[in-house]
């Protein structure tokens, strides 16, 4: 019987929570019931008789105890209950279950304690004390106080990693276990995903030193590399190349014969990219620190070329833009992004979100604003890898 005391007990005290009253909004005294014939559907059925007792006999318990009111009929019928405001803290009691007042101290607390770590945890720590206002969940947090504080140690963290590090050594460092970061790997990427400015899911860890296995940058075009001392000319080859993280540190010396050295967003635009005259280098959404250092050798060593940078015109292409320039340091022009490259590509843009509208809001008083009002006035954006490439090349 008593499975069936928790379940009425639990339901009701489930609606006290999720009410103005628990928060204490309400304007007018509340009060919580529920039909026993809606949580237990066979109560009403004739040939369920032995349930429809142990039914009744749950009530009577739960009105002895004074944890709730019943409304019977004659018959015996019992057509609701009604929670004893009076008791709730007996209540929380008798089921073992602790008060949702208690858990949403605890996790008041541990959002100030890492509201102020970084831009992220800001954002993401500040609306979530508000929808604790609201008598709304917390996002990520799944009634695991210890993972989820791990989630916003891990956040706290994860901007200030300045060499490319492998995820297990990052989870030993950060969470003292090298397996406990891959348990909530996802969790992580979601929530950089919606309180971060970060243009690809996919690549997201990757832009932010965190790898599984050692990064490359791969380049192509005119030019030569040295490496270790030993001269690599692959202007005379055909394809790119590519080197290790690990192997950056052993460049002598780059080299470009082309006017141009431009960086490319997308690893499709890349491939298709015609370098008769220019040296490219993909960046792969935000740069790391393997392909920033690199940019930077290759800028050091050649800094009479152009430098431009060739991304989706879209917010995420703008701001890796503007990133690209702030980390490295170099003014890169952008390179078709334009409203002359939209509108010969119309025919392969996609429609605005709402969130890229606002976005685009942001860049409105800025270089792009010319590209920026005709793609709001079109609803468009247009990814790399939907242009027409046959004769994009420098």
């Amino acid at each position: 019987m008593i499975k069936y005391e928790k379940q009425i007990l639990n339901v009701l005290l489930d609606k006290y929570e999720g009410s103005k009253s628990f928060i204490g909004t309400n304007q007018v005294n509340q009060s919580f019931t529920c039909k026993v014939a809606q949580m237990f559907p066979k109560y009403k059925d004739d040939s369920e008789y032995e349930f429809f007792c142990a039914i009744n006999e749950a009530v009577n318990t739960l009105v002895a105890q004074d944890f709730v009111t019943a409304k019977k009929l004659k018959s015996g019928v019992v057509q609701s209950v009604t929670l004893s405001l009076d008791a709730i803290n007996e209540a929380y009691a008798y089921l073992d279950r602790i008060p949702k007042s208690d858990i949403v101290i605890d996790l008041k607390k541990i959002l100030l304690l890492y509201k102020d770590c970084n831009v992220i945890l800001s954002a993401y720590c500040s609306r979530q004390l508000e929808r604790l206002a609201e008598n709304k969940s917390v996002e990520f947090f799944d009634d695991n106080f210890d993972m989820y504080e791990s989630i916003l140690k891990v956040v706290s963290k994860i901007t200030e990693v300045k060499n490319e590090t492998f995820e297990r050594d990052f989870s030993i460092q950060v969470l003292g276990d090298s397996k406990a970061f891959e348990k909530i790997r996802s969790k992580i990427v979601a929530l950089l995903c919606e309180y971060g400015d970060f243009p690809d899911r996919e690549t997201l860890l990757a832009d932010l030193n965190i790898v599984k296995n050692p990064g490359h940058v791969y380049f192509k075009g005119k030019g030569k590399i040295a490496v270790c001392g030993q001269q690599i000319d692959f202007s005379q080859m055909s394809g790119d190349m590519a080197i290790s993280s690990e192997m950056l540190k052993n460049v002598d010396d780059v080299t470009v014969f082309g006017d141009v050295v431009i960086t490319i967003e997308n690893l499709t635009t890349f491939n298709a990219f015609n370098c008769e005259n220019s040296f490219a280098i993909y960046l792969g959404g935000y740069h790391n620190t393997s392909r920033r250092n690199f940019i930077k050798k290759v800028y050091e060593q050649n800094p009479d070329k152009q430098y431009l940078h060739f991304g989706d015109i879209d917010t995420g292409g703008f701001y890796i833009l503007q990133h690209l320039r702030n980390k490295t340091g170099i003014a890169f022009a952008p390179y078709c992004m334009d409203v002359k490259t939209l509108k010969a590509n119309l025919q392969y843009t996609k429609k605005l979100t709402e969130n890229d509208r606002k976005r685009l809001a942001a860049l409105a008083e800025t270089e792009f604003e010319e590209t920026v009002e005709f793609m709001l006035e079109n609803n468009c954006k247009l990814e790399q890898e939907a242009m027409d490439l046959m004769e994009i090349g420098i």
